[in-house]
């Protein structure tokens, strides 16, 4: 019995560190392209870029969260799935108020800018998603990153959607459009993390 329980908890502690890898890469990724995607944003005037930059910044702190909490029980756990969800939600409002202001006081951004600001984005989130692939059942903590890093990936396909409309059509609306949808996805997430959180703290 004493070897079968050595043997569990070596096993764990392999999936642990394992885990611990993997959020420290797309940790130091996700903070990089904050900064690169953020004044990608400002430059192009884009409510797109900006929006997807705030996304990886929530997704930074929330890595770091969920690299303190490995070690830790469920319950820790599914308190840092709700700090995500929370902060995806916080996100949502601020994406919702630069929209609101783009559609006042309008600004056509850069279609070039965005594109290529855009393709870099996606070339790392996709690398982060798939880092994150053979995590996401692991447990909530995990699934909530996963979750996260594929916001992200959607976040880009549709900046890019956007940047191609805006370059053809010379209009703000398609940045506008896809800043409204980035905003409606941290908010589904959002509410998706916090009820799966609070559903596994009042079990535990």
């Amino acid at each position: 019995m004493s070897d079968c329980c050595s043997l569990e908890n070596e096993e764990f502690s392999q999936l642990r560190g394992k885990q611990r890898r993997a959020l420290v890469i797309v940790l130091w990724i996700n903070g990089l392209m904050f900064l690169f995607e953020f004044a990608a944003g400002i430059l192009a005037n884009s409510s797109a870029l900006l929006a997807d930059s705030l996304d990886m910044l929530g997704d930074f702190l929330t890595y770091s969260l969920s690299i303190y909490v490995l070690a830790r029980n469920d319950t820790w756990q599914a308190g840092a799935a709700l700090f995500k969800g929370i902060i995806q939600a916080l996100f949502a409002v601020g994406v919702i108020y630069e929209v609101i202001d783009k559609l006042l006081h309008g600004g056509e951004p850069s279609g070039l800018l965005m594109g290529g600001a855009g393709t870099i984005a996606l070339i790392a989130n996709s690398l982060c998603l798939l880092i994150l692939m053979k995590h996401r059942d692991d447990n909530l903590n995990m699934q909530s990153v996963w979750l996260c890093s594929r916001n992200d990936v959607i976040g880009n396909v549709g900046v890019l959607v956007a940047a191609v409309l805006v370059y053809f059509t010379g209009s703000s609306l398609p940045d506008i459009a896809v800043g409204a949808l980035i905003a409606a996805i941290f908010l589904r997430t959002a509410f998706f993390i916090i009820t799966s959180a609070l559903k596994q703290i009042r079990a535990n």
